[in-house]
């Protein structure tokens, strides 16, 4: 069961970028999928979360109406489309998988990082002029 991240890269303000969550090993649509972003000196942070069986999409306030996070489940795949990035957007991002909770559940707590039992490798993201 693995969950492997890419797409990062460096990007000018404005710019847009779409990282892919691909699983192995297990559906990814019977799981919620968050992104979660680390910048230097920072504390991880959840940035989105689609939850399971296609149910509903949270986000971070600093990054609604910018972000948008959707499967391809045919190819067990989620992706956070990032567009009008920002510098404050430089971070590691890394998906994570949870299963058994529900989106009632998940509405409140999806940034937590301690409820993700499977967490993807970081890919970077840098956006500077």
């Amino acid at each position: 069961v693995q969950l492997q991240a890419s797409g990062g890269g460096s990007v000018q303000p404005g710019g847009s970028l779409r990282l892919s969550c691909e699983g192995s090993g297990f559906t990814l649509l019977y799981y919620a999928v968050s992104w979660f972003r680390q910048a230097p000196g920072k504390e991880r942070e959840g940035v989105a979360c689609i939850t399971s069986s296609d149910g509903p999409a949270y986000y971070a306030d600093s990054v609604k109406g910018r972000f948008t996070v959707y499967r391809d489940s045919d190819k067990n795949v989620v992706y956070l489309q990032m567009n009008g990035l920002e510098p404050d957007d430089t971070a590691v991002y890394y998906c994570a998988a949870n299963y058994g909770k529900g989106h009632v559940e998940l509405s409140k707590s999806w940034p937590l990082v301690g409820q993700y039992g499977y967490w993807g490798q970081g890919t970077q993201v840098t956006v500077s002029s």
